[in-house]
Order: C-alpha cells, then sequence, then structure tokens
C-alpha cells in the first residue's frame, strides 16, 4: 500500500482538504500510485466521508495524539506550514510538500517553507498549485533532513519570527 498522508495540525486548513480532494488531485494521486489517503482534518469544517474501493482508501480523522504512525507508513506527506508538522516529518525522513495557507496574513509560513527548500529538504506551493506540483515533482530530488539538530531549525524559527537578530 502506498500512502499520502496530509496535516492540518491543530489548525484548520479546509482549502488544503478541499483542493487534495478535488477530482484533479485524487486522480494525479491515483496516477501516481498512490493508493491510501489519510486526511488529518483538525479544526476544519470540511468533513469528507471515508471510503474504501478495491483500488483507493480515504480515512478521515480529526486529532490523534500522536502524528508518528502516519507519518511512518505515509510515502508522501502534504503538510500545512506548521513548525512541528515540518520538523517531524523531516526528522522522520519522509518526502514533504508543504502547502502554504494564503488566507493566513503577515503569516511567516512563506519563509519557513523557502529555507528548507532551497536547502533541498521539500517541496512548496500553494492549494492552486498543488496539483500541478504533485504532477511535475521529482521526490528523488530531495535531500535528507541532517538528523538530531533540532537547535538548527529552532535558531532558523526563531530568525524568521524575529526572536533572534
Amino acid at each position: 500500500v502506498s500512502s499520502v498522508f496530509v496535516t492540518v495540525g491543530t489548525t484548520s486548513f479546509d482549502d488544503l482538504i478541499a483542493c487534495v480532494l478535488a477530482h484533479d488531485s485524487l486522480q494525479i494521486i491515483q496516477s501516481l500510485g498512490y493508493n491510501r489517503l489519510v486526511l488529518q482534518i483538525g479544526r476544519g469544517k470540511v468533513v469528507p466521508e471515508p471510503f474504501s474501493t478495491e483500488s483507493f482508501t480515504l480515512d478521515v480523522y480529526k486529532y490523534k495524539d500522536s502524528l508518528k504512525e502516519d507519518l511512518q507508513k505515509a510515502d508522501l506527506v502534504i503538510s500545512h506550514a506548521g513548525a512541528g508538522s515540518c520538523l517531524e516529518t523531516l526528522e522522520k525522513r519522509k518526502p514533504l510538500t508543504v502547502v502554504i495557507n494564503e488566507r493566513l496574513m503577515n503569516n511567516h509560513q512563506l519563509e519557513l517553507a523557502k529555507q528548507p527548500h532551497k536547502d533541498g529538504h521539500l517541496f512548496y506551493c500553494t492549494c492552486s498549485m498543488l496539483p500541478g506540483l504533485l504532477q511535475s515533482m521529482d521526490l528523488s530530488t530531495l535531500k535528507c533532513f541532517p538528523p538530531g539538530q533540532p537547535e538548527k531549525f529552532s535558531a532558523f524559527l526563531d530568525k524568521v519570527v524575529g526572536l533572534q537578530k
């Protein structure tokens, strides 16, 4: 079973859930060989109906104590730009696509995704760009995130949110 895990963390990001569930996106996900899609929807108002066919399964939940198991099983993670979700995914060495929530004004999501993208650790896009990115991205080009260096990520995070000059 090849699976995609989508997480919005503790927030809500209905645009992301709706975008992943759009007909085009689902077709692309299936054409790439994924046959399971797990959605962690947080506080979202878009609550899709889980289903299972011979060739495809959709699982949906709001929260779990830990995302560890879903991250472990995932072959691709599509995440909101929350630092915790991103770091946990990168530390598990899973291919990561970060989707920026354009509705959050003055947020630090873009800065948060840009540097690790430049370093080759993840892909990022907006909701409208997700189907195109899913089709064109080459997961084999991603570099493993150096394990056990959360302080580097924290320092970077502090800089982004202006806690450190």
